[in-house]
Parts: C-alpha cells; sequence; structure tokens
C-alpha cells in the first residue's frame, strides 16, 4: 500500500482569497439586482405617471370632487 501524503491546507492568505472570490460575487449580484429594479419597477412607474399627467386637468376632478360633496368648504 502506498502512502500518499495529503496535500496540506492553505493557512496564508486563506482569508484574502475567499474574500475576493465573495467581494466580486456580491458586486455582480447587486449591480444585477439595481438593474433588475430599475428596468422593472422604475421606468414603468415613470412612464405611468407621465401617462396620468399628460392628459390630466386638476380642474374637472376638482369640480367632480365638488359635486361629489368631498370638500365642506368649497360650495
Amino acid at each position: 500500500m502506498t502512502s500518499s501524503a495529503l496535500k496540506k491546507p492553505q493557512m496564508r492568505g486563506l482569508l484574502a482569497k475567499h474574500l475576493q472570490f465573495h467581494i466580486i460575487g456580491a458586486f455582480a449580484v447587486s449591480l444585477g439586482v439595481a438593474s433588475f429594479y430599475k428596468f422593472a419597477v422604475a421606468e414603468p412607474r415613470k412612464k405611468a405617471y407621465a401617462d396620468f399627467y399628460r392628459n390630466y386637468d386638476s380642474m374637472k376632478n376638482f369640480e367632480e370632487m365638488k359635486k361629489a360633496g368631498i370638500f365642506q368648504s368649497a360650495k
């Protein structure tokens, strides 16, 4: 039977090696999540607000609410 020596464990620089790998991974994941949020949430929300206010008439809306009796001070 041959005695094969086990490989010695890395002691120096082990934390730095693992941190480098995890920092790069965390940066890539955070960049992906940020771009997903921008294109899946923020841009459609901005577009919805722009579409709403493109044809919004505040005086018409005020008159409708006044007719409905929402405002007590406006007659």
